[in-house]
């Protein structure tokens, strides 16, 4: 089983930043990416970004490519998500989550992020 605890969420003003944490515990060894959603109020939970474990590469939906930045620390087990010039419909629960295969799973239980305008 997988623990993915989300922390760095918060209150912050349009064209702000924030960095998301992801920390993982557990059996992680079948993973081969971690990724990132959000889901707004009374909408679908939508992909943010992934990020491949072993090389690092990184892939983003067109709504954040440019703003914001996956990485991690493979040492630390902990993948984050820095986030740039935030707009008010970056306004989320922001949830990380393992990928084995093309599958993501073994969700987080979110952190919320709240840009005022």
């Amino acid at each position: 089983q997988v623990q993915l605890v989300e922390s760095g969420g918060g209150l912050v003003q349009a064209g702000g930043s924030l960095r998301l944490s992801c920390a993982a515990s557990g059996r992680t060894f079948n993973r081969n990416a971690m990724g990132w959603f959000r889901q707004a109020p009374g909408k679908e939970r939508e992909f943010v970004g992934g990020i491949n474990w072993s090389a690092g590469s990184t892939w983003y939906s067109d709504s954040v490519k440019g703003r914001f930045a996956i990485s991690r620390d493979t040492g630390k087990n902990t993948v984050y998500l820095q986030m740039d010039s935030l707009k008010p419909e970056d306004t989320a629960v922001y949830y990380c989550a393992t990928r084995v295969g093309a599958i993501y799973r073994d969700w987080g239980q979110g952190t919320q992020v709240t840009v005022s305008s």
